[in-house]
């Protein structure tokens, strides 16, 4: 089962693949291909035996990288909305009469953590118009409403009572979570987005889970669109350590030996060396990019105006 922190399947998968001797892995399927300027991979838990082995829920896993996240420009965010747009398409299907709540997880009051909200702030809601014109289907639109429930610290609430609360008031057929996430290689931070039919547990991305959101709890299909913007410090160490040995193994003389040994160390005992390391000074922090501000601005238009064109046929006009 694997150990180290991340939320994403395509990690998971990848630690599972270190420690089998094939790349195989009894339950899951994986799927991968390479787009101009993005690669698209797809992951899927067929079974619980998956599940264990992944330590994910069964479902399907679609992850995009690209470096054109990165970039606060039009064309960039263009390219990847379109990416993301047609992945959701396969995921949500085109079924206008469809009804979709959009939850935007996390805390407004913390950057790294405010994706979902910001998203939410940018997502075309239309159920209020639906309800004013009793409209039950429009070619151009579909009933889609929008909330971001705050965080248990602010509210004293647990997210996912105000989102069931809602969901059996209002009965939606579908629910789409928006969520920071964590990553355990800092190259995917802001450069990936993963969209999940299994579900999220909120509060993932800065280490508080909470109940999750799920079918199993809500009576809907969850849909949960997440992106890596923190990594914990062991996380961080350990990919620094890799660059300093292959650094140290060009310039060094008679070490070989020893920087070798280091290099053999298992990615989850080299994780775990590091991280009782740190814990007991209580320095094994949540790091995130220091231009996370602009970043977490732009992955929103990108989320949202992704969400915006899968949800509304009208608003295809790329």
């Amino acid at each position: 089962m694997i150990s180290i922190r991340t939320d994403l399947a395509l990690e998971a998968r990848e630690m599972c693949e270190d420690g089998q001797s094939s790349k195989e892995i009894p339950g899951v399927k994986l799927d991968k291909k390479e787009l101009e300027n993005c690669t698209v991979t797809k992951v899927e838990v067929i079974d619980e035996q998956g599940s264990q082995i992944m330590n994910k829920g069964i479902g399907k896993y679609i992850t995009l990288e690209s470096n054109l996240m990165k970039f606060d420009d039009d064309e960039s965010r263009e390219e990847i909305i379109d990416y993301l747009k047609n992945e959701l398409i396969e995921v949500l299907g085109q079924d206008k009469t469809k009804k979709t709540l959009v939850i935007g997880l996390g805390n407004w009051n913390i950057t790294s953590d405010a994706l979902g909200p910001k998203t939410v702030s940018k997502t075309l809601v239309t159920r209020h118009i639906f309800k004013n014109y009793n409209k039950d289907y429009d070619d151009d639109f579909t009933e889609v409403a929008g909330l971001s429930p705050g965080v248990m610290g602010l509210t004293g609430i647990e997210t996912s009572e105000i989102v069931k609360s809602i969901v059996d008031k209002i009965k939606p057929d579908r629910v789409i979570a928006i969520d920071a996430l964590a990553s355990r290689k800092m190259e995917r931070v802001n450069t990936t987005i993963q969209i999940s039919t299994a579900g999220i547990a909120p509060g993932g991305g800065v280490g508080n889970k909470r109940k999750a959101l799920n079918k199993e709890y809500l009576g809907v299909d969850v849909i949960a669109i997440g992106v890596p913007t923190v990594v914990d410090a062991a996380t961080l160490t350990s990919d620094v350590l890799d660059l300093a040995i292959d650094n140290l193994m060009t310039q060094s003389e008679g070490a070989e030996d020893f920087y070798n040994m280091l290099k053999q160390l298992k990615e989850e005992e080299k994780y775990h060396l590091i991280k009782d390391s740190l814990d007991p000074y209580d320095k094994n922090l949540i790091v995130t990019p220091k231009d996370i501000d602009e970043t977490i601005e732009n992955l929103s238009i990108i989320i949202s105006e992704g969400l915006n064109r899968s949800l509304h046929p009208g608003r295809i006009t790329k």
